[in-house]
């Protein structure tokens, strides 16, 4: 693990709470991040209440995942307390918020949890192992996870669709007096950033005659960057460059697992051909807005693109890791798949015709149950979970930020 567990920082939290204290808040909020995937899903909720001043918020990074490289940086990196897990553990709260599952069940407080994708697609990954293999629940929604000690672990588990509620009652049926459909709020502020869309491709370098061409991988050996390491660098060198802007994000999983120098080291040779790869923070959302043509997987991301209203190819797509009856199955059933043995660009130009905005609309509402209502209706029950009365004022759902690809840093292939 990369995260610190034994010191202990002073602030508003913890049984010397009031030694420094010039506000007075009501209630204690813990921002609980598994990795950085899940702490960028948390920064779409929290300022839904940081802004509140009945309300402090500190976070701390959960030692309950492989991929903790990089988080506490992260967190660090938003200026906000960071606890170590000791202390989050040990210290008493009126509301966790988590984006992901594990050790939820030893924190003093009611734990809220929420998707850090877009919502279950994914079957829960095979452990390595002698013994004979099972049957797999889908990702997000496992018994394992959701369960510990006899004892449902949310207090409130949040799903994005009505449609999810049939998934947990068949895996999880004890959480389904605690499943709260919330909506999607990655998904609104996506469209929430549409009138932004000429912004984010001049910062991403594609003029308004460009073709910006998104690739987007997920983890794992099954991936569209597991399956072809040399991905990058395949579609950047046959696209002409004149009439072409590559864009490219990989799952932050990746980022964490071989660091941030190693995957960049990697890409020196894409960055000179004018690929922009994009950090495992943030990005992608603007360049699902900026894109014409997505190039990816089974990842959410892909499905976004989409729900967005993007043309989709799919470069890999694993079935047997994919939920049967989820709204990844169903992307896979339309979106064309990538021929890699034949010219990209006359394919880029087909992908248009197996969408329609009829489609791109069918994949929306696949998504979300609850278009553009998610700020509202989480930050409601927040309040509810907090016992506190909400504010009267509607929550704003901001644009995503601008992109800000990595910089070519003048490392160079042998």
């Amino acid at each position: 693990m990369h995260c610190s567990g034994d010191a202990w920082s002073p602030g508003p939290f913890g049984p010397d709470a009031r030694k420094g204290a010039t506000v007075s808040a009501h209630r204690r909020v813990l921002a609980v991040a598994h990795h950085v995937t899940a702490a960028t899903r948390l920064a779409d909720v929290l300022p839904l209440l940081e802004s509140d001043r009945r309300v402090v918020v500190a976070y701390t990074a959960a030692p309950a995942s492989i991929f903790t490289r990089g988080l506490e940086d992260y967190l660090r990196g938003l200026g906000g307390v960071v606890l170590p897990w000791r202390e989050a553990a040990a210290s008493r709260f009126d509301l966790a918020i988590a984006a992901s599952q594990g050790m939820l069940d030893g924190l003093h407080a009611p734990v809220m949890t929420l998707p850090h994708g877009s919502g279950p697609g994914k079957l829960l990954g095979r452990f390595h192992g002698s013994g004979p293999p099972a049957a797999r629940p889908v990702a997000g929604l496992a018994r394992e996870r959701l369960v510990v000690g006899g004892r449902v672990v949310p207090s409130s588990l949040v799903l994005a669709h009505e449609r999810h509620l049939a998934v947990l009652g068949r895996d999880c049926p004890e959480a389904l007096s605690v499943a709260f459909v919330g909506g999607d709020p990655c998904l609104d502020r996506l469209f929430a950033s549409l009138p932004h869309r000429d912004l984010y491709r001049r910062a991403l370098g594609a003029g308004p005659d460009t073709r910006l061409v998104f690739l987007s991988s997920t983890w794992n050996d099954d991936s569209l960057f597991g399956s072809r390491p040399d991905l990058l660098y395949r579609v950047a060198a046959e696209l002409p460059r004149e009439d072409h802007q590559v864009v490219a994000a990989l799952h932050p999983h990746i980022w964490s697992w071989y660091g941030r120098r190693q995957v960049t080291a990697w890409h020196t040779d894409c960055l000179r051909l004018g690929v922009r790869l994009l950090p495992p923070e943030d990005g992608w959302r603007a360049a699902l807005v900026a894109a014409d043509r997505v190039i990816g997987d089974h990842g959410s991301v892909t499905s976004y693109a989409a729900a967005l209203g993007v043309p989709v190819l799919l470069g890999a797509f694993p079935e047997d890791s994919v939920a049967p009856g989820s709204h990844a199955a169903r992307l896979g059933a339309v979106a064309p798949r990538l021929d890699w043995d034949a010219p990209l660009a006359p394919q880029l130009d087909d992908a248009a015709h197996a969408f329609g905005p009829s489609v791109h609309e069918a994949f929306h509402r696949d998504l979300t149950s609850r278009p553009g209502e998610a700020a509202l209706l989480i930050r409601r029950e927040m309040y509810r979970l907090m016992r506190l009365p909400d504010r009267s004022s509607p929550p704003e759902v901001a644009p995503v930020p601008l992109p800000q690809p990595i910089p070519d840093t003048g490392l160079r292939a042998a």
